[in-house]
């Protein structure tokens, strides 16, 4: 049986769990910047998209009441309808945005703090760890 501390083995099962976790999270970190910009541009093509598909169909339908001879103009009060649940729309999509982002922001904050918090729990444990050791390997000197 060796007598050399396991802690300094690199075959010890903490040092080897370490190592696979950190060459883990490394992947995950090299991961997150490109995930974030597929979703940038999976938002920008869906966004153009809805611009291309809406753009086409107006298009369609404007020459197809030109051709068919039918008017197209707007009375002034729907006219003001059409713009008011326009505005009302932005609004919702503008404190739906609000909301989402502040959420987000409070699980950040969720994260860091539960992440400072472990730390700290962890070196509590690791001091309370030492105290029993010092305090069984004295008994064992005596």
């Amino acid at each position: 049986m060796s007598t050399e501390k396991t802690t300094t083995n690199t075959r010890d099962i903490y040092t080897i769990y370490q190592q696979n976790v950190d060459k883990f999270l490394d992947t995950v970190r090299q991961a997150v910047p490109r995930y974030h910009q597929a979703i940038t541009n999976t938002q920008q093509e869906y966004v153009k998209a809805c611009e291309n598909i809406i753009s086409a169909n107006v298009s369609i339908q404007r020459e197809f009441a030109i051709k068919a001879g039918m008017t197209a103009s707007v009375p002034d009060a729907a006219n003001k309808i059409i713009q008011d649940v326009t505005e009302e729309a932005i609004k919702v999509v503008s404190v739906q945005n609000k909301v989402a982002l502040t959420a987000i922001d409070a699980a950040q904050q969720n994260i860091k703090t539960f992440n400072d918090n472990a730390k700290a729990f962890a070196d509590l444990n690791k001091s309370i760890t030492q105290s029993w050791i010092s305090t069984f390997t004295a008994g064992k000197t005596r």
